[in-house]
């Protein structure tokens, strides 16, 4: 995807709309997927101990295992590329993106499993919280950094918007003022 920062920055509010709504959309479907109640005869207790569910989910065998823990991985992936796609920053450290986007991921798949816990039919999964969050890690790693790169050298040809973006514009007419004066014989009032 190639987006050019015009000089109103109209390209960037474009690109920040649509992943505010795809991250709603997602949202909406996750929600609807996994807090609406279910008709079932009877329930499996909740799941508390780590990975005690994928070592339930591998005793399957290797095709329901991996279909399970791929559901599992794959619910709120889309969120590690629609979470910094609605913040819309080229400039950011990949560390920080990842670190945002992951407490994220893990907080609303917290919330959503929260949530089940007054749905009929729906049962907390420590396991289902852990493979969203690597879920999400997973697919910011794989796509977000390559995009940034690829958007940043597209960027190029306008460098000028770029360093608008950076707020290198902004300062170059300021200059220094130096460090801020003190006064250094002022008591501490009683």
């Amino acid at each position: 995807m190639h987006v050019r920062h015009s000089s109103d920055g109209s390209a960037v509010i474009r690109f920040r709309a649509a992943g505010v709504l795809l991250l709603l959309a997602h949202l909406l479907f996750v929600g609807w997927l996994t807090l609406r109640p279910l008709d079932v005869p009877w329930v499996t207790a909740a799941n508390l101990q780590p990975f005690a569910g994928i070592r339930a989910d591998l005793a399957f065998g290797p095709v329901e295992a991996a279909r399970r823990i791929g559901e599992g991985l794959l619910l709120l992936a889309p969120l590690g590329v629609l979470l910094p796609m609605a913040g819309g920053r080229l400039l950011v450290s990949p560390w920080a993106s990842l670190a945002r986007t992951v407490a994220a991921g893990a907080l609303i798949s917290m919330a959503i499993e929260l949530g089940q816990t007054g749905v009929p039919g729906q049962v907390v999964d420590v396991d289902s919280m852990l493979l969203n969050t690597v879920g999400v890690a997973l697919a910011h790693l794989l796509v977000v950094p390559v995009s940034r790169a690829r958007l940043r050298r597209g960027n190029r040809a306008g460098a000028g918007d770029l360093a608008r973006l950076r707020g290198e514009a902004r300062f170059r007419s300021e200059a220094p003022q130096g460090s801020t004066p003190t006064i250094s014989r002022v008591g501490i009032a009683p």
